[in-house]
């Protein structure tokens, strides 16, 4: 008997089933396994008692801070204790003097329930202070000087059944419309929250704030390709649901035809038209062909064609510059069912020319003022005229206006004290005509039609810029002022203020025209650069409530 108990208090230090193999290998009767089970119980029953007889890890209570076996309560202490157990379930920290909860500060608590952090001077909360308290049912953060939450705090609080945010003073922005969403959409208990900025909010129940305002929903500029080419000009234009762009390259004596590429949503080269001191290239899409103006500073204008079968253009004219001088640029416009292109001539022994489409081609067909030294031309509708506003930079912009009796333009006015500019464009707000005059040093002008003149209504402070190119894109009217010494910058159409407002900078190297591109769903402009590489930006819309 004392040999099999020896044997069976031998057989206990295995495992189990290394006994149950050796009782069942002895083939012991029934008396022996009850035994034997006797004997394995009371080993185990010493083993417990043994184990809860060992002492626990020693927990010494952080300094200002009172603890018992569950709850750990801080008054007045200057850090949030660390080194505790992880069965702690409740943590007060109350008066303290810390202003910025840190990412995982409590991450050593996962057992935490009730988690209050008041009357602290709490400032800036970490988005992964929380992170893994997923038992806590209670959070307090009532009574500090925080003025907005970062998106994500509440993440992790799956358990959450009470949020005590009072006697905080949160400013009501964009950035906050994620808590004012979450606080609608939560089953927890929230103590009613107030909006303390800005003023227009001041008073306003978080809950009750307007969800997606429209401020919050705004607009921006982004870098979508780079063209390693330099560049004057730009004109896109659609020929047979085929987007490409005629680019003036006058580094390299060429006219470069570039091809939108859906697919890749980026300009891909297509042709190259060579010239000689190419200042401009400007498409005219006539009778379902396409084709391309090649100005050029010291010899005749070429007129490109889109030849179908060899995928490319072809030379088709060479239109003679008998009055021209010194061609500045180029305007392509259409007169009910004729065609015409204007050769803008910058110096004083030169002649401003329309040519004519006849069929065959272009031919001189009108000369306007002389010794005016135009700079740039801007053809467009007003009141129900086809008007054509030369600029100059020693005359004042004048005005012509097409005749349809004799079918020509005729001088019609004169823009008063606007001295010295370089380009004109011409767009629309609220079916109103506006015009953008750039002023290559000064103050550029933003001026309205009255409905017998244009009148000045803004002024946008100008160094070195060659264009005020404006652009819509969906319900949103723009600006783009180019410079030569510094950044471009963007100025967004405000109807509260009925004014252009400073949106945003865009570097571009010495900007020559800034182009417009929508296709796919999707808004682009183009940017040329006389001295750097061509830039095309996306045109987004951006979500500050996200």
């Amino acid at each position: 008997m004392f040999e099999l108990q020896s044997f069976i208090c031998f057989s206990l230090s295995a495992t189990r089933s290394e006994a149950r193999i050796r009782v069942e290998a002895m083939d012991l009767t029934s008396d022996k396994v009850s035994f034997v089970r006797k004997c394995l119980f009371v080993t185990l029953l010493f083993a417990c008692l043994f184990q809860m007889s060992r002492p626990k890890r020693v927990f010494k209570c952080p300094s200002g801070c009172t603890c018992t076996t569950d709850s750990i309560i801080c008054i007045g202490a200057s850090l949030v204790p660390r080194t505790v157990p992880s069965d702690i379930n409740s943590l007060s920290i109350v008066n303290c003097s810390f202003s910025e909860i840190n990412a995982s500060m409590f991450s050593l608590m996962p057992s935490l329930q009730l988690l209050f952090i008041e009357g602290n001077r709490i400032e800036k909360i970490n988005k992964y202070a929380f992170r893994g308290l997923r038992d806590v049912t209670h959070l307090s953060l009532a009574n500090n000087n925080l003025k907005a939450l970062p998106r994500g705090l509440l993440s992790d609080l799956r358990s959450l059944n009470e949020l005590d945010l009072r006697g905080n003073m949160f400013h009501c922005d964009c950035e906050s419309m994620w808590l004012m969403l979450w606080l609608k959409r939560s089953n927890a208990t929230i103590s009613d929250v107030y909006c303390a900025t800005p003023s227009a909010m001041k008073g306003v129940l978080l809950k009750d704030v307007p969800e997606k305002p429209s401020k919050c929903v705004s607009t921006d500029f982004v870098q979508h390709q780079i063209v390693n080419t330099q560049s004057m000009s730009a004109d896109i234009f659609t020929h047979k649901d085929d987007i490409y762009v005629a680019m003036a390259v006058p580094n390299s004596d060429s006219c470069i035809i570039m091809e939108w590429d859906h697919i890749e949503t980026k300009f891909r080269p297509f042709d190259d038209i060579t010239g000689k001191s190419v200042v401009g290239c400007r498409s005219a899409l006539i009778n379902n062909q396409a084709f391309v103006i090649v100005l050029q500073l010291f010899d005749v204008s070429l007129v490109y064609k889109y030849e179908q079968a060899q995928n490319k253009f072809s030379k088709f004219q060479e239109v003679e510059m008998l009055n021209v001088s010194k061609p500045n640029y180029i305007e392509v416009f259409q007169i009910e069912d004729d065609w015409f292109f204007l050769i803008v001539d910058s110096s004083k022994a030169g002649l401003t020319t329309v040519f004519k489409w006849n069929d065959t081609g272009f031919y001189p067909y009108q000369y306007l003022h002389e010794w005016f030294r135009d700079t740039n031309a801007e053809f467009f509708y007003l009141d129900g005229k086809y008007v054509l506003v030369l600029v100059s930079r020693s005359q004042v912009p004048v005005i012509y206006q097409w005749n349809k009796s004799t079918q020509k333009f005729v001088l019609y006015n004169e823009i008063a004290n606007m001295d010295d500019i370089v380009s004109i464009k011409a767009f629309k707000i609220n079916n109103v005509p506006y015009l953008a005059l750039a002023c290559y040093i000064g103050d550029s002008k933003v001026m309205k039609w009255t409905g017998k003149l244009f009148e000045e209504v803004q002024g946008l402070p100008s160094r070195g810029a060659t264009v005020l190119q404006p652009i819509r894109f969906k319900e949103q009217q723009y600006l783009i002022l180019s410079s030569d010494y510094s950044f471009s910058q963007v100025f967004r159409w405000d109807e509260e203020t009925q004014r252009f407002l400073k949106f945003r900078d865009v570097y571009v190297q010495w900007p020559r025209s800034f182009t417009a591109l929508s296709t796919d769903r999707r808004d682009f402009v183009l940017a040329t650069s006389f001295k750097g590489k061509t830039k095309v930006f996306e045109h987004i819309s951006v979500d500050y409530s996200k």
